[in-house]
């Protein structure tokens, strides 16, 4: 019997024992953010250091001592707060208040370029425990962002690659971060690049002039300007208006102007680009009749009894009198970056019942 209550015992022991060891492994250390040196920002010491007291206090990982606490402490001891952001100063600062641990640091501008430093230091061993620094562009309306990346590395937590991109990269495509002072970015450039037509189009451009054909290649190069206004610009897009005037055809003796109108989207991360819109051009264009595989005007047909059964239809010939048509793209493209150069290339295909054409163009604008 007595064998049996001191197993049970020893049982309820260990319990207890396992709890404590429990409790005590999950509580969190206590930890205090002093001042954080500003030099060139628009936050000073006071207001840094409680920016890191709330990114802090987000990670979830420490017991964060409330900022009027230790202000309540720090006057009770006649303790000197300013200027203190040495490691022998804060770690003694650190034993009065008293606190596991202590988060110091500096925020600095160097031109175009924002580096933060911070310290996490041990009390009780006196020693840095981990350094983090971090350089960032010149964005101070991001500071907060900033902090808790940086709060993030020193932590060891996972961070929001986009986000850090976009605060670091400064060739990175535009948004909304890293061209704060606009909401809306006129990219614009020269265009050049071909076109191909295929179908009834493609045939008719090859027949000699005498058949109302243009004597050409269906490959023609063209050449234009891109007006580009983005009137949205939030999160992983960019939606986009463009206007292009194009020529095509001078290549070859011809001139054959078109206007084309598109909206678009462009991805932030990795420059791909999607748009569409109606296109408007200016071709030649008469009446007449097929006959087998012939074509003939309506000026040149002299069999009335022909003429008389069948009604004639308009088609591409070099014959006739110039007309607007209209039709409509679909393109598809990437930008690359090579510093402040964008390169747009761009893929498009417009179809048609006469054929559908195809088309490659590149260009080029400068990062403003």
């Amino acid at each position: 019997m007595k064998t049996q209550q001191t197993k049970i015992g020893l049982i309820v022991l260990s319990l207890l024992l396992s709890i404590a060891v429990f409790a005590q492994s999950t509580k969190k250390e206590s930890l205090a953010v002093f001042n954080i040196d500003s030099k060139g920002v628009s936050l000073d010491p006071v207001q840094l250091g409680n920016l890191v007291r709330i990114e802090v206090g987000k990670l979830d990982k420490f017991q964060v001592m409330d900022n009027y606490d230790m202000m309540y402490v720090i006057e009770q001891k006649q303790l000197k707060l300013e200027n203190c952001y040495g490691k022998i100063c804060l770690v003694e600062i650190g034993k009065q208040i008293p606190v596991d641990k202590i988060i110091s640091g500096s925020v600095e501008t160097y031109g175009e370029t924002i580096i933060i430093t911070l310290r996490l230091i041990n009390v009780s061993e006196n020693i840095i425990e981990s350094t983090q620094v971090k350089e960032f562009l010149n964005l101070q309306n991001e500071l907060s962002e900033m902090m808790a990346i940086t709060l993030h590395y020193l932590f060891k937590q996972p961070v929001n690659t986009l986000e850090e991109q976009r605060l670091t990269k400064k060739f990175n495509y535009d948004n909304i971060v890293n061209n704060p002072e606009v909401s809306r970015l006129k990219l614009s450039g020269p265009r050049m690049g071909f076109t191909y037509y295929t179908g009834e189009t493609a045939e008719v451009l090859a027949k000699d002039k005498h058949e109302g054909g243009f004597d050409a290649y269906p490959i023609m190069f063209q050449f234009g300007y891109q007006f580009e206004k983005q009137y949205l610009n939030e999160g992983n897009f960019q939606a986009l208006f463009e206007f292009i005037p194009m020529i095509t055809g001078i290549d070859q003796g011809l001139f054959l102007p078109s206007i084309t109108i598109m909206n678009g989207l462009r991805n932030n991360v990795n420059g791909w680009e999607f748009a569409f819109g109606p296109t408007v051009y200016l071709t030649s264009e008469a009446k007449g009749y097929k006959i087998g595989d012939t074509w003939y005007n309506t000026i040149d047909m002299t069999d009335s009894l022909y003429t008389m059964k069948h009604i004639p239809e308009t088609r591409l010939d070099s014959r006739g009198d110039y007309k607007v048509r209209s039709g409509f793209i679909v393109a598809f493209g990437k930008t690359f970056i090579s510093g402040k150069l964008n390169i747009p290339v761009n893929a498009y295909v417009a179809p048609s019942k006469k054929g559908i054409r195809f088309g490659v163009s590149f260009g080029y604008n400068a990062k403003k």
